[in-house]
């Protein structure tokens, strides 16, 4: 299991922590305890497939979603696997941050819901 803690003293500041979860197969991050986001996978041989990330509706626009696909795909790619985004946020994710080109085998289609611009 891979764990990230971050913590500031502000009294303004959530206590954020990410993990991968390899028994439910997805990356989560929990504030102050509490599962706000979780992106789902398939773990396969050389790759990793997102398949759903889905944000707690308390937790939706706080951006929370950015940084659990940041702390998993930073982690695949720690891994040596290489990253296929069928989940369209984490797609999206990926069309935006061009540091993970080397390592993204694109879907032949976009997923469901994910404009063509």
């Amino acid at each position: 299991m891979t764990e990230n803690t971050v913590s500031t003293e502000d009294a303004f500041a959530a206590d954020v922590t990410t993990i991968r979860n390899d028994a439910l197969h997805r990356y989560e991050l929990r504030v102050g305890g509490k599962l706000a986001v979780h992106t789902r996978f398939m773990d396969k041989p050389g790759h990793v497939d997102f398949i759903h990330t889905e944000t707690a509706e308390e937790f939706k626009g706080q951006g929370l979603a950015k940084v659990l696909a940041h702390f998993a795909l930073d982690d695949v790619v720690a891994s040596g696997k290489r990253i296929i985004p069928h989940c369209p946020f984490i797609y999206g994710y990926l069309r935006k941050h061009d540091a993970y080109n080397q390592c993204i085998d694109w879907p032949e289609q976009p997923p469901a819901g994910v404009s063509q611009n």
